[in-house]
Formats: structure tokens, C-alpha cells, sequence
């Protein structure tokens, strides 16, 4: 099946040029992210934390066994432990045993960490300039656009 789009100027296109226009949007949102690599890294600094404290702060919205919390890390068992530990030893997380089966380890947010999240997620949502140079048209339609898309990231 051959399935063409209709872009917001009338056109259709084919199924090659779609991907093309595809890659090249998420080629531009990466250039986008990643030029704000240093002033993510700064601010997690301010806080005495490197990307996986902050990753696995942002990660536990709920309890979480540890070795779920490595495959969403993408990090081996025993890096998720150092992790833990740092994090514990600040009075971020507490390890908990579950409920289910007392041999499962769950890490929960503390509520420090839950405060240290929110306070630094806040700072982080401030767009950058790139963003806030938009129009108000423009910001409303990426934000429609992001939310849309994240409306399918469970589905890879």
C-alpha cells in the first residue's frame, strides 16, 4: 500500500520524501536538545549530581525495582546500586522491599527528592532562546507537534 500526505501547503507527498522531511525534523530537535547539553550539565552540577542521579530522579515517578530502573538506564546492575547509594546517602531515595516479595528491592523517591526533582526540572523547563525567540503561533505549534509524537513513544 502506497500512502501518501498532504503537507500544510496542499502537496502531497510520497512515502520516501515524508522520511526524508521525518529525519531531517528529528536531525533539527537534536541540533535543538543538544546545544543545550551545557547548560543541563551546569545546572545538575549546582545540585552535586551527574546525568544518572538526575536521570534515575526523574525516572522514579513512582517506586521502582532496581533492575527495572538499569534497563531504563541502560546501565548494568551494579551501576544502578552506585547510583543508589549516592543518591540514598543525600536522602534522595530509600530502598524499600516490596510488597509482593520482600527478596525485591524497590528505590522510592524521598520527600528531598521529590523536592530536589520538581525544583530542578522547573529550571530546566525555562526554553532557551532558540525557543523563546518563537512566535507564540510557532511555540504553540511545536509544543502541539511534541506532544503529539509523545503521545507514541510506549509504542517502540
Amino acid at each position: 500500500m502506497i500512502v501518501t500526505v498532504t503537507t500544510t501547503t496542499g502537496k502531497r507527498t510520497a512515502p520516501k520524501e515524508r522520511q526524508d522531511f521525518a529525519s531531517e525534523a528529528w536531525s533539527l530537535l537534536q541540533q535543538v536538545v543538544y546545544s543545550q547539553r551545557p547548560r543541563w550539565m551546569a545546572v545538575i552540577r549546582e545540585y552535586d549530581l551527574v546525568p544518572p542521579h538526575w536521570i534515575a530522579l526523574q525516572t522514579l515517578k513512582e517506586p521502582k525495582p532496581m533492575g527495572e530502573l538499569a534497563k531504563q538506564l541502560a546501565c548494568d546492575n551494579s551501576n544502578v546500586t552506585w547510583i543508589t547509594d549516592r543518591l540514598e546517602e543525600r536522602g534522595l531515595v530509600e530502598r524499600q522491599s516490596a510488597p509482593h516479595d520482600r527478596r525485591v528491592r524497590l528505590l522510592v523517591l524521598t520527600a528531598e527528592g521529590q523536592r530536589l526533582r520538581d525544583e530542578i526540572a522547573a529550571r530546566l523547563a525555562e526554553p532557551p532562546a532558540a525557543i523563546a525567540r518563537l512566535s507564540r503561533e510557532e511555540v504553540r505549534a511545536l509544543r502541539d507537534v511534541l506532544r503529539s509524537a509523545g503521545e507514541h513513544l510506549d509504542e517502540t
